[in-house]
């Protein structure tokens, strides 16, 4: 005898809109309009995203290389050496405490940590651009991660300093303990001046070109780089206005001795700060249309 089973659909479960709302949080982006400040609180929340891309610019720089780390010596070592036999005897002073190649390792470092840092920057969100345009993060996180590799290779350089200062015979002191403080404040200009190319870049592309053609006129704009004799006059107030010489000849003065530059440095914190604010404000700015125009 067949018998005839219907089939009972399984009934609907309704959940309250208050447990549903525990279970899948809404979150609401919109977008903003005008002047934005920085937002600290979500660039925090977001702060393993900010490692992890550092972290893979550190390891892209250095992946299939031959010499690998070594790259960050042998580029500051080369360029003072090239220094050194081209301008040795006309930007040296004979009766320098510091021979003229430490000199200018020592100006060279901070120099291309900072060059680097800000090309890293000012190119960082063209070349992210399919990260951009597929998932929401804070924008500026891009440039500021884009610093991380430039860091590593300073620190290995910072080996090669001490190495050549105990060739020398030059011993450091006490003012290595400035060192990080002012790296730190090299860092904010970095990141201050690349944000603001980096946001100048998505809009104009010619600014890729520009920007290594800037970062090759500011070097020889930076005399403390290579000017043992240093500057005075007129020359010297307009180069309070570049904030690499300030960093620069203090922390030369913090690794081999001698006196700070106070005047040169509360310049450069000031400037740096500057550059900071108008270059997060225009890049929260127009951040918005990245993801339509890049």
């Amino acid at each position: 005898m067949a018998t005839h089973l219907d089939t009972v659909p399984e009934p609907t479960v309704v959940l309250p809109e208050e447990q549903v709302a525990d279970e899948a949080p809404l979150t609401v982006i919109e977008a903003r309009s005008g002047w934005q400040l920085i937002d600290l609180g979500e660039l925090w929340r977001y702060r393993e995203l900010l490692f992890f891309l550092a972290w893979r610019d550190v390891k892209v720089r250095y992946k299939q290389t031959v010499l690998g780390a070594a790259w960050a010596v042998l580029q500051p070592l080369a360029t003072m050496i090239v220094f050194s036999v081209v301008l040795g005897r006309v930007a040296s002073t004979p009766d320098a405490a510091v021979p003229y190649p430490l000199f200018v390792f020592a100006g060279l470092l901070p120099w291309l940590f900072f060059a680097g840092a800000m090309s890293a920057a000012g190119q960082s969100v063209v070349g992210n651009q399919n990260l951009i345009t597929k998932v929401y993060f804070p924008r500026l996180i891009i440039p500021v991660s884009a610093i991380g590799a430039s860091g590593v290779d300073f620190l290995i350089a910072f080996v090669m300093l001490l190495t050549l200062m105990l060739g020398y015979s030059v011993m450091p002191g006490w003012g290595l303990l400035a060192v990080p403080v002012l790296m730190l404040g090299l860092t904010v200009a970095a990141v201050g001046i690349g944000t603001l190319l980096c946001a100048l870049t998505v809009a104009y592309r010619d600014f890729r070109h520009v920007i290594p053609f800037l970062v090759q006129l500011w070097m020889f704009a930076t005399p403390g780089i290579y000017l043992q004799s240093g500057t005075s006059g007129p020359a010297r107030w307009w180069l309070l206005l570049n904030p690499a010489e300030g960093f620069i000849t203090n922390f030369r003065a913090a690794v081999l001795g001698g006196p700070y530059d106070w005047l040169a440095l509360g310049a450069a914190v000031s400037i740096s700060i500057g550059f900071v604010v108008a270059g997060c404000l225009y890049f929260r700015r127009v951040e918005r249309n990245f993801a339509d125009i890049i």
